[in-house]
């Protein structure tokens, strides 16, 4: 065989190992991974693209996070500002205390990280304590309400009376995914989906080159959430969402339901006709407390607050006054819903 058979032969070899070494590169590159947890009294869901094993890196972040801001934690830092101790505030709590003083000055008051009293005394938070009278709910007025605690150079806490305490569940988690959507990002990772308890970020698109669909369930009286139903299908790829509902955590007493949010402002349970609400917005901190927010403040006034909101989005499941399931759409959510017959 002539010498330069021989090299065109290597040649040629060379070039298929180096096509095949690639393609197997890219294959591992191009992976999906699925990895599952716990933070926050609450499970989380994670998938992403990457040839990186992120879990062990993942648990650390959350570990971290769940030491500044969970109520389940007894050592961590929002646990020892319930406690009046000196503690030194990191950024979680820091970020998560001042995002919440917005919103709650946004919504007026319906948003609240000092409402733990009422939830306890209602019997939906730590504490199982008796139906309260209207008595225990004016003595608990006395130290609820967000400006009567201040965050002072973005160092200390200082409260108004000692008995104040914080509970940053209904913002906490959302931020947390955005937690470890940044993460992502910091690491060049563009297509990945975070959830945790409900609230979502996804980003790019999903091992079968889709946007991501989230489902929403069909509120359902159901406790114990042993059945589901999907009511809606929305496709993300680039947003933040949060569903906040009061079909599962809830009780009768003489006849009368009473659901696990709490009003802030007046202390009792409220009463209207939403089921659930989901908030689409930039980020899922933001998306997180507005839904929370809005199961307060009721269908009308969500519409209102909405409508003054740039990049957010609702979707709402209520009763009619046929007491039949409806929905509404911000005019801006309708795009994202998911048609069957696509």
């Amino acid at each position: 065989m002539k010498r330069s058979a021989k090299n065109l032969i290597f040649l040629s070899l060379l070039i298929l190992v180096t096509v095949l070494i690639l393609f197997k590169s890219n294959q591992k590159a191009s992976q999906y991974q699925s990895i599952d947890g716990l933070i926050f009294g609450t499970v989380y869901h994670i998938t992403y693209q990457s040839q990186d094993e992120l879990k062990s890196t993942i648990d650390s972040l959350l570990k971290e996070f769940n030491h500044s801001l969970s109520p389940f934690d007894s050592t961590s830092i929002i646990a020892k500002i319930n406690k009046n101790e000196e503690v030194e505030l990191d950024d979680y709590f820091i970020t998560v205390f001042n995002r919440s003083e917005e919103i709650s000055d946004l919504t007026e008051g319906a948003f609240d990280i000092t409402v733990s009293p009422f939830v306890n005394a209602w019997g939906f938070g730590f504490k199982k304590e008796q139906f309260p009278d209207s008595a225990t709910i004016d003595s608990l007025l006395q130290f609820t309400g967000y400006k009567k605690v201040k965050l002072l150079n973005n160092k200390k806490i200082v409260k108004e009376d000692s008995r104040i305490t914080l509970n940053a569940s209904a913002i906490a988690k959302g931020y947390a995914v955005d937690v470890i959507a940044h993460f992502f990002e910091m690491r060049g990772i563009k297509n990945y989906m975070v959830e945790i308890g409900g609230e979502i970020v996804a980003k790019g698109l999903n091992a079968k080159g889709d946007k991501w669909r989230i489902g929403i369930n069909r509120p359902r009286e159901d406790s114990i959430a042993s059945k589901s139903e999907l009511q809606l299908i929305l496709e993300l790829s680039n947003h933040a969402i949060a569903t906040s509902g009061n079909y599962r955590n809830y009780y009768y007493r003489d006849g009368i339901r009473y659901a696990h949010t709490i009003d802030p402002r007046t202390g009792y349970p409220v009463q209207h006709e939403i089921l659930s609400t989901t908030i689409l917005a930039p980020d899922c901190m933001t998306a997180d407390a507005i839904a929370t927010s809005c199961m307060v403040i009721g269908l009308e006034e969500s519409k209102k607050l909405l409508d003054s909101l740039d990049d957010v989005e609702g979707y709402f499941i209520y009763q009619d006054a046929n007491n039949e399931i409806a929905e509404y759409f911000t005019e801006g959510m309708k795009d994202f819903a998911f048609q069957k017959e696509k």
